[in-house]
């Protein structure tokens, strides 16, 4: 038989509280997981597919827009698949296009920005039901000074001290886009605190745990635990790395969207 690969890029967002990210894992649910399995009994076990996301999340990290390009061999997908794939999908997971692309798309290589979002409260206890929404901090932080610390990355540096567990191949150096702190007006809930705060960080690309390590180390600055100078060092190409170990929680965070070229 002679064999045609199609190509399609599949839409998505979800919401991570449940799962233990992205990337499939034996014996834990993970989003990769659950698409294959959808993708599976919709397009029936004869036919051979993969799939490539456009990146992978941390376990309980949300996502409001992505992309998961889907390699399908000798089938053509139809104008019902997408909703075939959303009524299988579980509801904490939603598909929302499906178009066809051509073979020269490369889904790691087209992603030209993306934006994430670390959603944070201090000062009291939330309501249990933002807990999958918001980091909630009991401490009372110094914002002004997290916002000054934030600008900090704005720029190409040397994220050597930023990375979780490198490997020889890390390549450390990368270029943030925009980094700032601001008053949440983008995510809204009844049952939020009545002031809560979005660390938004944009850039081409990131390092394992970057922006999570990066939040943590604005919150012990917000705490008192480090100053504005430590900050400074850690992007200080100059130096070694400086190990840190406070990454902040994975349920504040969110990949907001994914711009592709």
């Amino acid at each position: 038989m002679f064999d045609k690969r199609y190509y399609y890029l599949l839409e998505i967002q979800y919401l991570g509280f449940r799962y233990h990210g992205w990337q499939k894992q034996p014996n834990v649910i993970t989003i990769q997981d659950r698409i294959e399995r959808t993708l599976r009994y919709v397009l029936g076990k004869e036919v051979s597919f993969k799939i490539l996301a456009a990146g992978r999340t941390d376990a309980k990290v949300s996502v409001g827009q992505t992309f998961v390009e889907v390699f399908v061999e000798n089938h053509e997908l139809t104008d019902d698949t997408l909703d075939l794939i959303n009524y299988n999908l579980p509801n904490d997971i939603r598909a929302l296009s499906l178009q066809s692309v051509d073979k020269s798309f490369n889904i790691i290589q087209h992603p030209k920005c993306k934006t994430y979002q670390y959603f944070f409260s201090f000062g009291q206890k939330n309501h249990p039901y933002a807990a999958p929404f918001i980091h909630g901090i009991h401490d009372i932080l110094d914002i002004d000074l997290m916002t000054t610390a934030a600008k900090l990355f704005e720029g190409t540096h040397n994220f050597k001290s930023y990375c979780h567990r490198p490997n020889p191949n890390t390549l450390f150096t990368g270029t943030i886009m925009s980094a700032q702190i601001k008053l949440n007006t983008d995510l809204q809930a009844n049952f939020f605190p009545d002031t809560s705060y979005i660390f938004e960080v944009k850039g081409q690309g990131f390092k394992r745990n970057q922006i999570r390590l990066m939040m943590g180390a604005l919150i012990d600055l917000g705490k008192g635990k480090i100053t504005l100078d430590f900050i400074k060092k850690t992007l200080d190409p100059t130096l070694d790395r400086i190990p840190l170990e406070h990454i902040a929680a994975g349920s504040g965070l969110h990949l907001k969207e994914v711009l592709l070229s």
